[in-house]
């Protein structure tokens, strides 16, 4: 891989098209259709001109976006560009009052739908209707002409998971988008030969940045998938040719989770990069698909970044750089190794380019004058960080705080175990206690005995670590980007459909 060169604080969306608008011999790949970056951009003037020819110039130009990963949505972002219309990517998992709410509060004027969300909002654009079809037509011809972008610009607003409350609106500028595609291009060593093949879903920022931005920035070729698909994404990885991917969250299990095939390593795919892959899963991947997976820690927000160097342990997120660090939650003061607390950036807002219409929660994602990730997290003595979960997922068992993600971590380790999900419920008496519900590998079946012999054997396990009830279920609520919703499961505890056994302490 070739050294990166970081790119400067000028890099935005649309210089980075600019070069395309004349590429023929690359494009967009969707299905079975294909087209150039030359057409496509123009597509993109065309789109941009119908939807400015509905707006209001006196409210923001923000257009909601309720699409699949299709051309149109790969176009909107084009139109973006071009224009300086903003695109607001809305969740399909969120409806009623909840979708409206995020429509509403991003200022949408406009909202495109298709029928991949299946959700109907009043007074949308169904992109794929004859009528809306007729309106295009009559600005057929509209010139391909990029706007002088400042890096400044708003280029996106997207919200994040949600998997705590209300989603944010996150402010992706020009340079926000811009600056990840450079980055990881470079990084990879990727080129106008490569294809980067995007399944996650482009409303959220790891397709943004981590797929699209980056095919932008390499002059390569996108391959849309409408929505991922465990056993669809090889035979698209060889459909397509596509030599780099993106992921976020658990797409690696479930691939892996497919019968393995004695061509499982005779493909194409030479990077895979995303983040919040479980530790076990790289290795195993990259062995049975014969592709370098990299995962590294970052959100839609960007104020800290970690990323894995080839010496980092096994579990860890990357050594801790750059500002980063750890510091207790009451106290403001740096923990010492081994003591959990929640990630920081000690040197200000990073990549953080504040929240739309949120200044309550940007003053504190910024408090003190430095970025508050929200994240729970420890290091060793080594300087490594090691992720232990959200400060909502903060547990006070008999007065000790703890992390869930480090019991996730010695969980998994069961043979039985594919997926796995640790949240508070109430203490009958005061705090709380551990529960683990546990998506089980196929086939197996759970004995309480069993396991509770496995969690003995665990030397790294305390006792209060140790589940006081496990929930064997066949999946694990999620986000559309594939985030656990941990609230729910802490809403039911005990009370839930699924099988719960009483597991005792050590």
């Amino acid at each position: 891989m070739s050294t990166p060169v970081l790119p400067d604080a000028t890099a935005n969306v649309t210089e980075l098209l600019t070069p395309l608008a004349a590429v023929d011999d690359r494009g967009v790949y969707f299905e079975d259709s294909f087209v150039s970056w030359r057409d496509h951009i123009a597509a993109g003037a065309r789109l941009g001109a119908a939807l400015t020819a509905r707006l209001d110039p006196d409210k923001p130009p923000h257009v909601g976006v309720l699409l699949g990963n299709t051309p149109v949505f790969s176009t909107v972002l084009v139109a973006a560009a071009l224009t300086g219309l903003v695109p607001v990517g809305l969740n399909p998992t969120r409806r009623g009052a909840a979708l409206q709410r995020d429509v509403a509060h991003a200022d949408c004027q406009l909202v495109l739908t298709d029928n991949t969300a299946g959700v109907d909002i009043a007074g949308a654009i169904d992109v794929e209707s004859p009528s809306w079809a007729s309106e295009l037509a009559a600005h057929d011809g509209t010139p391909v002409t990029f706007r002088d972008a400042d890096p400044d610009d708003l280029f996106m607003l997207i919200f994040t998971s949600g998997t705590s409350g209300d989603p944010k609106a996150v402010r992706c500028t020009q340079w926000k988008a811009a600056f990840p595609g450079v980055m990881l291009s470079q990084r990879f060593g990727l080129g106008t030969s490569d294809v980067c093949y995007l399944s996650m879903p482009l409303f959220h920022s790891n397709a943004v940045m981590a797929g699209w931005s980056v095919a932008v920035a390499a002059g390569a070729s996108v391959a849309l998938r409408r929505k991922f698909s465990a056993s669809g994404f090889f035979p698209d990885v060889r459909r397509f040719g596509a030599t780099y991917a993106n992921y976020v969250g658990k797409p690696l299990s479930y691939v892996l989770a497919t019968p393995p095939q004695p061509d499982d390593a005779d493909n194409p795919l030479r990077i895979l990069y995303g983040n919040e892959g479980a530790p076990r899963d790289l290795e195993r991947f990259a062995t049975r698909f014969g592709c370098t997976v990299v995962d590294a820690f970052g959100s839609t927000e960007g104020g800290v970044a970690i990323a894995r160097t080839p010496d980092t342990p096994a579990g860890a997120l990357g050594p801790l750089i750059d500002g980063n660090a750890i510091i207790d939650v009451d106290t403001g003061q740096e923990c010492p190794p081994g003591v959990v607390g929640e990630l920081v950036n000690l040197n200000g807002r990073g990549q953080f380019r504040g929240y739309y219409r949120d200044p309550d929660a940007e003053a504190e994602r910024m408090a003190g004058g430095i970025y508050h990730t929200g994240d729970l997290a420890y290091r060793d003595e080594a300087g490594y960080a090691y992720f232990a979960g959200r400060l909502g997922d903060w547990m006070r068992v008999d007065g000790e705080n703890l992390g869930t993600a480090p019991i996730e971590r010695i969980l998994l380790r069961h043979n039985d175990v594919a997926h796995v999900a640790v949240y508070p419920i109430p203490d009958p008496a005061v705090g709380d206690q551990v529960m683990a519900a546990l998506v089980l590998t196929r086939g197996a079946s759970f004995d309480a005995e069993d396991f509770r012999t496995f969690l003995a054997d665990q030397p790294d396990l305390g006792p209060k670590q140790w589940p006081s009830y496990v929930r064997v279920t066949a999946e694990l609520p999620r986000t559309e980007t594939f985030k656990v919703l941990k609230r729910v499961l802490s809403a039911e505890g005990t009370e839930c459909a699924d099988p719960v056994f009483l597991i005792a302490g050590r």
